[in-house]
């Protein structure tokens, strides 16, 4: 049985409370880090989530909500009447659309290191109809926009377009690893206090416009998957809006479910 009070919490598993990630995605960074290190080993049972909440000083639905985050992306599984258990993500080339993560991030985190970004457009400028519509933005207000070409080992994968309103647009134009296509945009935004409380996220199979077609050299309608994503934080501040044109071949996309 799991005791609490014997172990020892290091500086690097507390909660920071004046921190603007969000309590359970502390929690998971910090149970995950103990699962892949093995702390718990697989299938070992995980605390409960009284002994969670007791430990970390968190509400049930925080800690909840990160032992289902930790269910959806592979480090733990549910057993009815028996409780949560540790385990090892398989093995996935896709992209989990649902996650707060970006791609860049996800693929790092599955130990794919054959993504090259390259960055075709960086700038301000006014935001089109129905980003401007979904971010409440005045009509000329402008915007950063961000457009970046993916690709996998090699083949060319995905063309993407983020608008970044406001702060949020000058923290990305300022962030040169982004710029050059090395660093992440949702790790960027996290540390300067963005981070993600919800999205809304709209996936279709449309004729590829001439622009995408170009950028990732196929021909121009050709059927390809759309995704447009709308992400807000806790103050329902709208701060990233994308739309990312998927060669699902390439890059399937997978959604995962976790029981609540």
């Amino acid at each position: 049985m799991y005791d609490c009070a014997q172990r020892s919490v290091s500086m690097a598993e507390m909660i920071e409370r004046d921190s603007p990630v969000p309590y359970y995605e502390q929690l998971f960074g910090i149970l995950k880090d103990r699962i892949v290190r093995g702390a718990f080993a697989t299938d070992e049972r995980l605390p409960s989530e009284h002994e969670l909440c007791r430990e970390f000083g968190l509400s049930r639905a925080t800690v909840r909500q990160t032992l289902s985050k930790l269910e959806s992306e592979g480090y733990a599984r549910r057993v009815a009447r028996r409780g949560v258990f540790a385990s090892t993500p398989e093995e996935s080339a896709g992209w989990t659309i649902q996650d707060t993560q970006g791609f860049l991030e996800l693929q790092l985190r599955h130990g794919h290191t054959g993504v090259k970004t390259t960055v075709s457009s960086a700038r301000f400028a006014s935001a089109p109809e129905h980003v401007a519509d979904a971010m409440r933005l005045a009509a000329t207000e402008e915007v950063f926009t961000l457009e970046r070409v993916r690709s996998m080992d090699g083949q060319l994968a995905m063309f993407s377009t983020n608008w970044f309103p406001g702060d949020a647009g000058r923290v990305i134009a300022a962030a040169d690893d982004v710029l050059d296509g090395s660093g992440s945009v949702n790790s960027t935004l996290r540390e300067a206090g963005f981070s993600i409380a919800g999205a809304r996220r709209v996936v279709e199979s449309l004729p590829a416009p001439s622009d995408v077609a170009s950028h990732l050299g196929i021909e121009e309608g050709r059927p390809i998957l759309r995704v447009r994503s709308l992400s807000w934080d806790q103050n329902d501040l709208r701060f990233d809006y994308y739309e990312t044109w998927v060669l699902t071949d390439v890059v399937p996309l997978e959604v995962n479910i976790a029981a609540s």
